[in-house]
This record gives structure tokens, C-alpha cells and sequence, in this order.
């Protein structure tokens, strides 16, 4: 079975036709929301149930792995000092499954990893998810806001720096530090006085 090409979106602001017609220039069949929580009160256009009936209206199925490849897990092994650490969900077999339905997925549909951010180094869909799918031998591509496409390994140069693209040890240092930026922190509590 040959490998396809996997995309990977932010919806962002976006209008929802503006949004419909980045995925309509990629020929995009089935959008994979790895939001954990499905849901926008800034952009209500983008939560789970209006998105998914925009998207079949549009011809396109929509598929919810939040569970599985979200960035809020509700396991409390995976947080370190109330940070979510990337590792820990990569590890979890509903991930791996995950990452293999969508690799196998790839080679008969045109898929689109869905996220909120715009920027696809802001975005775990980028520093955990796609990185990931990339191992796995598929071609990631991140559709911009202005409908242009960037590799993922143009992404991951962007992150690194021109002068140590191509340097495994300075793409984990960064991919290190951009997961310290981006990922998860749980809420603290206000410790009670008296």
C-alpha cells in the first residue's frame, strides 16, 4: 500500500466558507479534528456539530480524535508539574492506533489534521501529531491561512533556523522547547487562606 500526502489545518478565524474553500483547494475529503475539546465560543462555527454538518453539506466527512490524539488528556500520568508532556501521549496505544488508521487512511482519501491555531508551530497538530505521522513515512503538508502549503520539514526548518536545518540534535532541542511553550498547562488553584 502506497502512502499518501496528509494535510494539516488550523480553522482559526476563518469564516466558515473561507475555511470550506481551503480544504475544497486541497481537494480535502475527510477532516480529522484532534481538538480534545470539539468546541469554539469565539468561533461557534467550528464547534463539532455545526463543523460536521458544514462539512458533509460540503461533501467531506468529518472524524473526531480528540480522545486519541488531543493534547488534553484526561490521564493525570501524562502531566509533569501540571504540563502535558508530548512523549507520554505518543506512547498511549489509542495514539498509536490513531496515527495507524490515518497512515493507512492516507492512500485512499485526501485527509486534513484539524486544529485551532493558525500557525502550525503553535499547534500540537504540528509539533506532536504530524511529526508522528511523518515518522510513520507520510508526506505532511500544513495549509496556510492563505491557502498556500508548507512541508512539514519547511515547518521544522522554520523552528530550528536556517543555519542548523538538518541537525537531528538541533531539531529535538527545538521541538523540545516549542512543546515547553505550547503544550497544555492544567489551571492552578488558588490556595485557600483563612
Amino acid at each position: 500500500m502506497s502512502l499518501g500526502t496528509l494535510y494539516a489545518i488550523g480553522h482559526s478565524s476563518h469564516s466558515l466558507g473561507g475555511f470550506l474553500g481551503l480544504l475544497r483547494g486541497q481537494g480535502i475529503e475527510v477532516v480529522v479534528d484532534v481538538r480534545s475539546t470539539p468546541y469554539s465560543r469565539l468561533h461557534p462555527q467550528f464547534s463539532k456539530e455545526a463543523l460536521a454538518a458544514a462539512l458533509r453539506e460540503a461533501g467531506m466527512k468529518y472524524v473526531f480524535f480528540g480522545k486519541e490524539l488531543g493534547a488534553r488528556p484526561d490521564d493525570p500520568a501524562c502531566y509533569v508539574d501540571g504540563q502535558v508532556r508530548y512523549a507520554c501521549l505518543a506512547d498511549r496505544a489509542l495514539f498509536k492506533q490513531a496515527v495507524g488508521r490515518i497512515r493507512d487512511g492516507s492512500a485512499t482519501h485526501r485527509i486534513a489534521l484539524m486544529c485551532a491555531e493558525a500557525e502550525p508551530l503553535d499547534c500540537h497538530r504540528t509539533i506532536l501529531v504530524a511529526q508522528a505521522l511523518a515518522k510513520a513515512g507520510l508526506q505532511v503538508q500544513h495549509i496556510l491561512a492563505d491557502g498556500s502549503l508548507e512541508s512539514h520539514e519547511d515547518t521544522l526548518n522554520r523552528l530550528v533556523g536556517p543555519l542548523r536545518a538538518g541537525e537531528p540534535e538541533a531539531l529535538d532541542k527545538a521541538l523540545a522547547q516549542q512543546e515547553a511553550r505550547i503544550a497544555y498547562r492544567q489551571p492552578t488553584r488558588a490556595k485557600g487562606g483563612g
